[in-house]
């Protein structure tokens, strides 16, 4: 009897901050949990309910590791309780604990990654494909989004305060989202992480997340506090995948998204509602001028082509040149190749003629 007391008093102190929250969690002890102050357990229906994107996703399978037949006396009368998650291998399996000493897995939704997506130019050295020039793309690209087995999630929603344009001169080849340091960053669809780097890599992007998606495009979070996810990992559309922040190249916090195709970036609010947190629609047609800079969402077919065709007003972004470091390069190598001087490079990225170049990392040399 002692023992039942103790364990009854040690589960309502381990749930007693949810239930300050939720008022009708006592009057509902049977039927929901919280693991982790991450996952709903429901205990009838076996589901859980994910609050970073509250929707419902069923067990891909469940694999009970004791007798099923065996009766559990649980501390609520016979129904074995979850209090505790454990984390394993794979991020998508978990252990669930319960109160009688037994233990089950039970599985994430994982995405499906199909055979047919694209892995060409894959590299997770460096930020940007450049072995894909725009002159070799087709006129027209039509892209499905999302269809019934890959959905879609806002990276963060929020005002644009930023957008596709240039910018001081230069190309600003995304946009920026408000935020507050530390605040959550999602993957925009599912795909797996091509490459990640810290901020002393990234040539102004801060610490940086680049994902390959199924649908074929590619997507940037830059200016991150910190990021959680390796190059290699399969993300789902919503997964957390680091916390934003004012890294890099960046005069305070903010989200730096860029959509690009092979490659190729265009505006990002061709895809997003970032107020609303709306897909624009679930299949895109890329045009090739949608890859300039003075070609943004809201302009008619018509205005977008006329101004791919203008060069920027009142700039000489003409004249901007990066080169991306490669294994064997040098600031002198650097500087000869592009008719220019080492200490001329220097000035442009704010770096010592005695840095030690990192491969990856992109330089201003024009």
């Amino acid at each position: 009897m002692k023992k039942f007391l103790a364990l009854f008093i040690f589960t309502m102190l381990s749930f007693a901050s949810f239930a300050q929250e939720k008022g009708t969690f006592f009057k509902k002890i049977r039927d929901i949990f919280v693991i982790h102050d991450t996952i709903y357990i429901y205990a009838d229906s076996l589901a859980i309910d994910s609050i970073a994107n509250d929707t419902i996703a069923d067990f891909d399978e469940l694999d009970v590791l004791e007798d099923e037949e065996e009766e559990h006396e649980g501390v609520f009368g016979g129904i074995p309780m979850p209090i505790d998650t454990i984390d394993t291998d794979d991020k998508f399996r978990k252990v669930v604990l319960f109160d009688d000493n037994t233990w089950l897995y039970y599985n994430l939704e994982k995405p499906v990654i199909p055979d047919s997506m694209d892995m060409t130019h894959w590299n997770p050295d460096v930020i940007h494909i450049t072995d894909v020039s725009l002159k070799d793309l087709p006129e027209e690209m039509e892209i499905r989004l999302v269809d019934s087995v890959h959905g879609y999630c806002i990276p963060h929603p929020g005002p644009v305060h930023s957008s596709f344009k240039y910018r001081r001169r230069r190309p600003h080849k995304g946009v920026d989202i408000s935020l507050t340091t530390g605040d959550a960053i999602y993957s925009a669809f599912d795909g797996i992480v091509r490459a990640v780097m810290p901020t002393r890599m990234s040539g102004g992007y801060g610490n940086v997340v680049v994902i390959r998606h199924v649908n074929g495009l590619e997507t940037y979070y830059g200016h991150l506090s910190k990021y959680i996810v390796e190059s290699g990992d399969i993300v789902k559309a919503g997964e957390l995948i680091g916390y934003g922040g004012s890294t890099g190249r960046s005069t305070g916090p903010h989200l730096h998204f860029e959509t690009r195709y092979m490659g190729q970036a265009f505006d990002p609010e061709r895809v997003f509602d970032f107020q609303s947190g709306a897909l624009r629609d679930e299949m895109i047609v890329l045009k090739k001028h949608y890859f300039n800079c003075n070609s943004h969402y809201g302009q008619s077919d018509s205005q977008s082509y006329a101004a791919s065709r203008k060069p920027p007003k009142n700039s000489d972004a003409g004249s901007v040149q990066y080169h991306t470091v490669k294994k064997g390069d040098t600031l002198s190598k650097i500087a000869k190749r592009y008719g220019t001087t080492v200490k001329k490079i220097c000035q442009l990225n704010g770096i010592k003629q005695t840095k030690t170049l990192q491969i990856g990392q992109r330089l201003r040399v024009k």
